[in-house]
């Protein structure tokens, strides 16, 4: 069965990953929208996305020439599942406070299904008690998530805080749309 899926893109290392979650989304016959923050961009380009799904990417709140409506109206409106990978530290901490100053923030806010989060990041990060606070905020409210992994992050490090592989990202979002 075709869903439509928003995919939420942030800044970090991670976010190659999610060029490889596009694109197997895509293959299972789902309708992808991308929306990347500024920071996803010093990773990986817009341009990535829109070929693997064969969409235009969404990264600025008030685009001039498409969703007048706005887009954090109009992508949440037609979404069924919202996933965020990578999920930096700073994406959960917006989320936790009901930050919304971004295009991505200001979407989830309107998102009314589902919402699955992978978050990505140092494992210094991830073992800090705000961290960890804003994750049990998170799931409290509702949120689903999927890792961290422990393995080889790019700070040259083992642990905890790896994004998880895509396919078991793909696997959880089948998992919440009932698949």
């Amino acid at each position: 069965m075709s869903h439509e899926i928003l995919l939420g893109v942030t800044g970090g290392v991670a976010a190659y990953k999610s060029a490889a979650l596009a694109s197997q989304l895509v293959q299972a016959g789902h309708g992808v929208s991308v929306v990347m923050t500024d920071s996803a961009t010093e990773f990986i380009g817009p341009a990535t996305f829109r070929a693997l799904t064969g969409r235009g990417v969404a990264t600025q709140s008030f685009p001039p020439h498409s969703h007048p409506l706005g887009p954090h109206i109009e992508l949440a409106r037609q979404a069924d599942l919202m996933v965020i990978a990578p999920a930096t530290a700073n994406t959960l901490a917006k989320a936790a406070h009901g930050i919304a100053d971004d295009l991505l923030s200001t979407l989830l806010l309107s998102f009314e299904g589902p919402v699955l989060m992978a978050p990505a990041m140092n494992c210094e990060m991830w073992a800090k008690p705000a961290v960890q606070r804003n994750v049990a905020q998170l799931a409290e409210d509702g949120i689903h998530f999927v890792g961290p992994d422990e393995g080889w992050l790019s700070c040259r490090e083992k642990g905890a805080g790896r994004m998880s592989e895509p396919a078991a990202i793909a696997t959880a979002i089948e998992k919440l749309l009932g698949e």
